[in-house]
């Protein structure tokens, strides 16, 4: 149930993305295919970002943390990629666009994930 409910908090925060930054886009048909767009959003950021962060380590460092903003803005650069090839209609313009939407879906999908309790642990959970 978490995981369907992420998966949807993810949707929403790329649709707010596409509503609110000039430089992306999403031309699909129904609300479905943004649900696929967030698989494959979710899939990039648990195989390639981790990978790729670890890589940029040095630099990560040398700037302090903000080149993990390039980072994210390259994962949904990567998304855009992907999704374009299976058809799915979400298109990012370039790396400055995806750096800004980046940042939107992450303070979008954390003010929805605090707002319907999704990161909260129970007492059951803790024990």
């Amino acid at each position: 149930m978490k995981l369907l409910l992420r998966l949807l908090i993810t949707a929403v925060s790329l649709w707010v993305a596409t509503k609110f930054v000039s430089g992306i886009s999403f031309a699909g048909e129904n609300y479905g295919a943004l649900i696929g767009v967030a698989l494959v959003f979710g899939t990039v950021n648990l195989i390639v970002k981790p990978v790729l962060s670890l890589f940029s380590l040095p630099v990560v460092l040398l700037t302090l943390g903000l080149f993990l903003f390039v980072i994210n803005g390259l994962m949904l650069m990567l998304t855009s990629y992907l999704s374009s090839r299976l058809g799915f209609g979400f298109h990012v313009d370039g790396i400055l666009p995806a750096i800004i939407g980046s940042l939107v879906v992450s303070i979008t999908s954390s003010l929805l994930h605090f707002v319907l309790g999704t990161n909260r642990e129970t007492n059951r959970e803790r024990e």
